[in-house]
């Protein structure tokens, strides 16, 4: 019994610290919008839960946090079935081949790393035979790093083109994986970058594309401040990996 309450204990006081940390991290997302002139119900929060357990994903969801990003196919849809119950969307955030993309479509309300077209096909196909139309964003390289996945500028036209005639996926926007660094400052330009990116795509084929998935733990601020929609922050909610 008193084993028992001792864990119950603990289990509450990670539920506390969770949701202090979501707080606050709430609070800076809005003082960055409202410093940059934007509301900050323009800005979604997305916890990156990954590898994290599925109980801190429902002590947030029972704070009021709605979405939650996932890098691994396997462990998400191992959580997806343990909280199926609760109110929260999924995101799917991490790098994706197309051999896992089948086991992807329709399980996400938004997928945020698509950066070819044999992907995108995998993806619409997928979505085809469920009869549902996937939301995704286009990932874009701008930091010029080998090991960072994403579609180059000079590419995203022609790409942006042929997903369009994907009637089974709904292109929602642009994400960025910007370089590693100490000082957030020096990666405002790469999410100004895509923004204007963002803007040229609009302007030249006439659509909508209302997302931009840019700014993590340590660029946050600066990633709102030039026009995040969708901001990706674990660390600071959830503390170091499992």
């Amino acid at each position: 019994m008193i084993e028992s309450d001792e864990t119950n204990e603990a289990v509450d006081s990670r539920a506390e610290r969770l949701a202090a940390n979501w707080r606050a991290v709430r609070e800076d997302i809005a003082l960055a919008a409202r410093n940059a002139g934007r509301d900050p119900a323009e800005v979604r929060l997305v916890a990156v839960s990954k590898r994290h357990p599925a109980s801190d994903i429902a002590a947030l969801a029972r704070a009021g946090q709605v979405d939650f990003g996932e890098n691994y196919v396997q462990e998400v849809a191992s959580k997806q079935e343990e909280l199926q119950n609760l109110p929260v969307h999924w995101h799917f955030i991490g790098g994706l081949q197309s051999n896992k993309a089948k086991f992807v479509a329709g399980r996400f309300e938004l997928i945020h790393s698509v950066d070819s077209l044999k992907l995108a096909r995998v993806l619409h196909n997928k979505s085809q035979s469920l009869g549902c139309t996937q939301s995704m964003l286009l990932q874009v390289s701008l930091c010029g790093e080998e090991q960072k996945c994403g579609v180059e500028p000079d590419a995203l036209d022609a790409l942006v083109e042929e997903v369009l005639g994907l009637e089974h996926l709904r292109l929602c926007g642009l994400m960025t994986m910007p370089f590693a660094g100490d000082d957030p400052e020096a990666v405002r330009p790469v999410f100004a970058r895509l923004r204007s990116l963002r803007d040229g795509l609009e302007q030249r084929f006439g659509v909508s594309l209302p997302e931009l998935s840019m700014g993590m733990t340590g660029d946050f601020v600066q990633a709102v401040e030039e026009g995040a929609t969708l901001v990706r922050i674990g660390t600071r909610i959830f503390g170091p990996r499992l």
